[in-house]
């Protein structure tokens, strides 16, 4: 039996408001978190991915305010990423209502983090969100590169590895985000996926580039377990969580 797919709306929030852009710049506001977990709770969301987009200390304590009022409220699990840098991190986000946290930029600094995290609270708790972009003259093998800081910076690591090391080290799934599709609406990057889905076992979440809901099965088709998206949610008609389900129902492919 295969596993159900998860769709999961994404909230990228800067100082307390939903925000969206393309490939991360352009900013609009797109309303009050809380209140959008809630209309997507009642939609038919799996989960809800909350990620603080500047993650700047002046927003930390604003963040733990909206986790802990939506945690209150919607009762589908709940993942917040954005200035994850060490255990104590994670273990506030928890106590303020999140069921998992998300890192990047931290744990490409120092890969060590994970194994840390995950011993202290388990693999099902710590998502890497591996933001990437194609890459082809960066001299990483796969041609995708690892990038930080919202995507505006290149590391020279290989995404592929990257993933592949991660998962080694006890992440309990992958958010894996096309930098070049984000917010593109012109549909996810498939052969990123798939690179990525030959390279580890573990949940592996599709982010970046969905504009309507045939965009959905064929990230399934190569290789995702949850499909994430956040502009065709919050500017899309009231039902399009539905629609999605049944696009990737009608492709085949178990929903929730």
């Amino acid at each position: 039996m295969s596993v159900a797919i998860r769709v999961i709306p994404c909230l990228d929030v800067d100082a307390g408001r939903v925000v969206k852009g393309i490939n991360f710049e352009g900013l609009r506001d797109a309303g009050d978190p809380v209140e959008l977990a809630h209309r997507y709770d009642r939609a038919g969301a799996d989960e809800l991915t909350f990620l603080d987009v500047t993650a700047s200390s002046g927003n930390r304590e604003t963040t733990f305010d909206v986790v802990a009022r939506t945690a209150e409220e919607v009762f589908i699990p709940l993942t917040v990423g954005g200035g994850v840098r060490e255990v104590a991190d994670v273990d506030k986000l928890l106590r303020y209502g999140a069921d998992k946290a998300a890192i990047n930029t931290a744990a490409v600094a120092r890969p060590e983090v994970i194994d840390e995290i995950t011993r202290h609270f388990g693999s099902q708790v710590l998502v890497l969100s591996l933001d990437a972009r194609r890459a082809p003259g960066a001299g990483v093998p796969s041609g995708f590169e690892v990038t930080t800081h919202g995507g505006r910076k290149g590391t020279g690591i290989d995404a592929v590895a990257w993933a592949r090391e991660a998962a080694d080290r006890g992440v309990g799934e992958i958010l894996l985000n096309s930098i070049d599709a984000d917010g593109t609406k012109d549909g996810f990057d498939l052969e990123m996926i798939a690179a990525v889905r030959a390279a580890v076992k573990v949940p592996l979440i599709a982010s970046g580039g969905a504009g309507k809901p045939e965009h959905f099965p064929p990230a399934v088709a190569a290789g995702a377990d949850a499909v994430l998206a956040a502009s065709v949610f919050h500017f899309g008609p009231d039902d399009a969580i539905a629609q999605v389900k049944k696009a990737i129902q009608d492709a085949g492919f178990p929903v929730r």
